[in-house]
């Protein structure tokens, strides 16, 4: 009943992250089913939580920072580590996935979809699995970070409250570098181990109706929904020249993302 009471509270606490988290399964599922989400959940969150325990005690992989306990009580951890902070790993790795995999898988000759006239996109395994598709998913997942991490850091002049510091402030706005190789390797290991299963379980996608392109959106909704969000606490709490950063980091990231929605198909043989 305590762990019951302690989850209902965290939810109350932090609804932002569970509304995150809840386009996170509506995406993942309609994409790649219940049996692949669930998996990925998982692998991700259990990397993602053992990495966090690893570095606020030996400061490997993130570097050295410390959670400072200040709403123990309020929402639910596991051992030192706020559930909501670890499982925020889960949703912003697909989302990373789901923009790598707009941009990089294959377009089918003279072929968009309707209404929109998107591309059509394949979803043939060892084009969702390449290692293209693992590297851009591990760049855009420590990306999302450089937004996330600096505002965070800031959280005692938000609703997140200071809940963590860095004993050794970094260059990028008070954020080590190092914390952004932390999310690197979590995403990499995450992959390095999904990738696989995905390759050996039988369970078969759901019905690419509407199309893999539509699919994909919802996942890239989701990273640019988060990063909204991030940007706009940025900018309320002051810190322009922070939030200006932040945003151009992103110009040419969607800008190439318009170009490939847009773009015409090639012509069919």
């Amino acid at each position: 009943m305590e762990f019951l009471f302690l989850f209902l509270k965290t939810i109350w606490l932090r609804p932002y992250v569970f509304a995150f988290l809840a386009a996170f399964l509506v995406s993942a599922i309609a994409s790649i089913g219940w049996p692949r989400t669930w998996r990925f959940w998982l692998i991700s969150w259990m990397t993602a939580f053992v990495c966090e325990y690893s570095s606020t005690r030996n400061g490997i992989p993130f570097g050295w920072y410390h959670y400072n306990g200040s709403t123990v009580g309020q929402e639910l951890y596991f051992s030192n580590i706020p559930f909501m902070d670890s499982i925020s790993f889960s949703f912003l790795l697909f989302a990373s996935y789901s923009l790598a995999l707009l941009l990089l898988l294959p377009m089918a000759s003279g072929s968009r979809e309707p209404g929109l006239r998107l591309p059509r996109l394949s979803f043939a395994l060892g084009d969702r699995t390449s290692w293209p598709v693992f590297i851009l998913t591990v760049l855009f997942f420590a990306f999302i970070d450089m937004v996330i991490d600096p505002v965070a850091l800031r959280g005692d002049r938000w609703f997140l409250g200071k809940i963590y510091y860095y004993p050794d402030p970094g260059v990028h706005y008070g954020v080590p570098m190092a914390n952004y190789v932390g999310w690197a390797v979590v995403g990499a290991i995450s992959l390095l181990i999904y990738f696989p299963l995905d390759r050996r379980l039988a369970a078969a996608l759901p019905p690419q109706t509407p199309s893999t392109t539509h699919r994909l959106l919802l996942g890239v909704g989701l990273y640019y929904g988060v990063l909204i969000f991030n940007l706009a606490v940025t900018f309320w709490i002051g810190e322009a020249l922070q939030g200006t950063t932040g945003l151009l980091m992103y110009v040419p990231v969607t800008a190439i993302l318009l170009l490939r929605l847009l773009t015409p198909a090639p012509a069919s043989h």
